[in-house]
């Protein structure tokens, strides 16, 4: 079944892949933009715009975006972890020390929190900087899953209430909504933390 047109700059070919095919293109989107290109909020849009399109895939949007992202950045988790340490440095620059230390000290809430925020947010630094301080995978995962998956999420939930106006909520108000996520993800580390720590 043919889908929606896409009103974004997109590669002729991923753009073709998105409107036929919604949710795998949305999953490819999402991958390469994890892994080896960028598309700045690209994924934000795609999942608002084809959930107001067809609401019933709201939730099918969300997961292909999630899925997508998440193994876009164990691939950059993979090529850092074997790129090692000097390289990391060169391409991060000044914020190399401050991320080295983000993950040596918290993992979860290392990968959670730039997951979540949007740019000029660094994420692929502490993506990059996971692989390369070998933050443990499982925890790493579990973080995106849960950022992204809560960020997409309520994306595509008030896309579905409240139609088109929402893209342009968000991008006028993109950094209040990604502190409420944010918050969300504190709330709920700092209370497993306390509940699932050694008695």
């Amino acid at each position: 079944m043919q889908g929606p047109a896409v009103p974004y700059e997109l590669p002729d070919w991923l753009g073709g892949l998105v409107a036929s095919s919604g949710g795998l293109g949305i999953f490819v989107v999402a991958f390469l933009d994890s892994s080896v290109l960028s598309f700045p909020i690209l994924n934000d849009l795609l999942i608002i715009h084809l959930s107001i399109q067809n609401p019933a895939r709201m939730l099918w949007y969300v997961l292909a975006a999630t899925l997508g992202s998440v193994f876009g950045c164990v691939v950059l988790y993979y090529i850092a972890r074997k790129g090692g340490e000097v390289w990391f440095r060169k391409r991060a620059g000044a914020r190399a020390e401050h991320a080295r230390q983000w993950v040596e000290r918290n993992a979860f809430l290392a990968t959670a929190i730039p997951a979540i925020l949007p740019p000029p947010m660094p994420f692929k630094v502490f993506i990059l900087a996971a692989g390369v301080f070998r933050a443990p995978l499982r925890i790493f995962v579990l973080a995106l899953l849960l950022a992204r998956g809560l960020r997409y999420f309520a994306e595509g939930f008030l896309a579905v209430r409240y139609g088109a106006a929402v893209a342009s909520w968000l991008l006028t108000h993109k950094l209040e909504f990604s502190l409420i996520a944010l918050l969300l993800i504190l709330v709920s580390y700092f209370l497993s933390r306390f509940f699932l720590r050694p008695r």
